[in-house]
C-alpha cells in the first residue's frame, strides 16, 4: 500500500495487476487501483477535482484532469472515510501514477491540494 498524509487526511492507494482483462500480446496492461481518503483533520471537505500523472515505461506521461472523483463530488466531514477503486490502461505494462485532489473546506470556501502519493504499476506477467 503507498500512503500520503496532506492537512491531516491521509489517500491510501493500493494498485493490482487485472489479469482478466490484460492483454499482453496486444500491448493492453490493466491496472485497477483502490483508494480510501481518511479524514483525520478538522475540517469538512468537498473533493471537486483530479489531476492524475500516468507514465508508461516507452510511451511518456499523460496527464489526466476531470471533476470529482469516478462521477461523484464526495463531501467527508471530519472522521469520515471515502472508498472507491478505477482503472488504467499501460501499454508496456510497467510505469506509475501520481496526482492531487483539489478539495474545497466546506466553511471556508477555500481550495487545498491534497497529494496523491506516487504508486508503481508492474504486470505480474512481465516479471516472471
Amino acid at each position: 500500500m503507498f500512503t500520503k498524509t496532506t492537512h491531516g487526511i491521509t489517500i491510501n492507494v493500493q494498485p493490482e495487476y487485472d489479469v482478466k482483462n490484460s492483454f499482453p500480446s496486444e500491448n493492453r496492461f490493466v491496472f485497477r487501483y483502490n483508494i480510501e481518503i481518511i479524514n483525520n483533520s478538522n475540517l469538512n471537505i468537498k473533493i471537486m477535482r483530479r489531476k492524475w500523472t500516468i507514465y508508461d515505461v516507452g510511451f511518456g506521461f499523460t496527464e489526466v484532469l476531470g471533476d470529482g472523483v469516478i462521477g461523484l463530488t464526495p463531501t467527508l466531514l471530519r472522521g469520515e472515510t471515502f472508498n472507491y477503486f478505477s482503472n488504467v490502461v499501460l501499454r508496456s505494462g510497467v510505469g506509475n501514477m501520481n496526482g492531487i485532489f483539489f478539495i474545497n473546506n466546506i466553511l471556508t470556501d477555500e481550495v487545498l491540494e491534497l497529494e496523491i502519493p506516487k504508486f508503481s504499476l508492474l504486470a505480474e506477467v512481465l516479471s516472471n
